[in-house]
């Protein structure tokens, strides 16, 4: 059934520093400018606080100890494809990439757009449907990017990345040279218990979800079997430090209660030092934040499509590497027409002005689904082939990825009752729905082959 078509050289173009910055921009998206008042509301003191994201940097970092050591054994541009075919074989691997390239990275690119869409639109505003405007313009251009060659799309990612760590370092000063403010202020949060902590490590480890990206660019990466492992340890502790900092930057400066209460606590806070030219500042710096995990979204994704291709024989269309430009041309024309084309959803569906939350039920029960069998597969992968060399074993092993199933199994279940909320189960369900819809597809192809 799964009929290879020839499969082209991929050269390593990637240093340690390339691949740490599309990490790094996969990760710190808008979610940091806006889970910090869900967890302080679900949260009772400073201390709990920064605990919580210390413990979502640890659980992260678990995370990427697993897949240091299925990126340097099984180095593939199908990423988590590649692990599924050869842990679990043909079927587990087609429906996941059904799914990546139908909800979960498509999702994804859309719901970052959105961010985008949401903030550029505080600053020049495009109308009624301003948001859906942005994001589908900002969707076209980024894969054009791509398409026109790897190094254009690397150095964009590199220039965005670096944006947005310095947008972050500014709001951390700001919230360093200014203290909260005496004056009362009602105080909505709850006192902590187990139940709202648990409910507070959910934003949290949503807000650190993309480093596991690392894995679909592990062929491109010079070196890969030594300088992965580098990547994924470099990444999440710079991603941890920063998520530390700001969080306790807002604390600093707007105080506990003030993070609580606030829509939007980056805009706040830089209005509180710098008047509305810092809200302005912050919508600009939030739309370069989005940019940079969608440019970060479309390189990856693309990758797992041109394996789909590689593969089956029906997608064979998807499995076209251009050598001249180093990049999947058709992979990434197909993504980027599903993104545009959930966009338009959003907007039809009268969904625009909460896409973001639309687009995270739509994305996140199928994404920890297939999270949780990744770390399912390095057991069967140790077991199946113990000979493969392996430069780096996750430590404490087999606790450690126990773990690691372990919390991916809770945020599974966290993110259905995410979805399942009245708001926003139009998303979950359709989303679910297309991921079913590769069942009956995946027969098709059996049957044509």
């Amino acid at each position: 059934m799964a009929n290879k078509v020839a499969s082209p050289t991929l050269k390593p173009t990637l240093s340690v520093l390339d691949a740490s910055a599309i990490v790094v921009g996969m990760v710190i998206g808008a979610g940091i400018f806006e889970t910090p008042t869900l967890v302080a509301q679900n949260t009772g003191s400073q201390g709990v606080i920064l605990f919580a994201w210390l413990l979502g940097g640890v659980a992260s970092l678990i995370g990427a100890l697993c897949y240091a050591e299925l990126t340097t054994a099984y180095p593939h541009p199908g990423g988590d494809y590649h692990y599924f075919m050869r842990a679990f074989g043909t079927n587990i691997a087609f429906l996941f990439a059904w799914a990546r390239m139908t909800v979960i990275q498509t999702g994804s690119i859309t719901l970052f757009a959105y961010a985008f869409g949401d903030y550029a639109s505080q600053i020049l505003p495009l109308g009624s449907y301003s948001s859906a405007i942005y994001a589908a313009i900002c969707i076209a251009i980024l894969t054009g990017l791509h398409i026109m060659g790897v190094q254009q799309g690397k150095w964009t990612q590199n220039l965005l990345t670096l944006s947005t760590v310095l947008g972050l370092v500014l709001v951390i000063i700001a919230g360093m040279i200014t203290v909260a403010s005496t004056t009362p202020v009602p105080d909505t949060t709850p006192t902590s218990n187990d139940g709202a902590f648990g409910l507070a490590m959910v934003f949290v480890l949503l807000t650190y979800g993309g480093w596991n990206e690392a894995a679909y660019i592990s062929a491109e990466v010079r070196d890969a079997r030594h300088n992965m492992v580098k990547t994924l340890l470099l990444s999440i502790a710079l991603i941890a430090g920063l998520y530390m900092l700001v969080n306790f930057a807002y604390i600093h400066g707007l105080g506990i209660a003030g993070v609580a209460n606030s829509k939007a606590v980056a805009a706040d806070l830089m209005r509180r030092v710098f008047g509305e030219s810092g809200a302005r500042l912050i919508s600009f710096i939030v739309a370069v934040t989005a940019l940079s995990s969608i440019n970060a979204t479309i390189f990856t994704g693309a990758r797992t499509n041109f394996a789909l291709g590689q593969d089956f024989r029906s997608f064979s269309l998807l499995g076209q590497w251009s050598d001249r430009r180093h990049t999947p041309t058709n992979a990434l024309l197909i993504q980027g027409a599903i993104a545009l084309g959930l966009v338009l959803l959003g907007t039809i569906t009268h969904e625009g002005e909460k896409g973001f939350e639309t687009m995270t039920a739509y994305t996140s029960p199928v994404f920890w689904c297939f999270f949780l069998l990744s770390g399912i597969a390095l057991f069967v992968l140790r077991q199946r082939e113990p000979n493969t060399p392996r430069t780096f074993q996750v430590p404490g092993y087999p606790i450690t990825p126990l773990i690691f199933c372990a919390i991916c199994a809770y945020l599974l279940y966290s993110s259905i009752t995410y979805a399942s909320s009245q708001a926003y189960s139009i998303g979950a369900i359709v989303g679910i729905t297309v991921m079913v819809v590769g069942v009956p597809v995946l027969f098709w192809v059996r049957r044509r082959h």
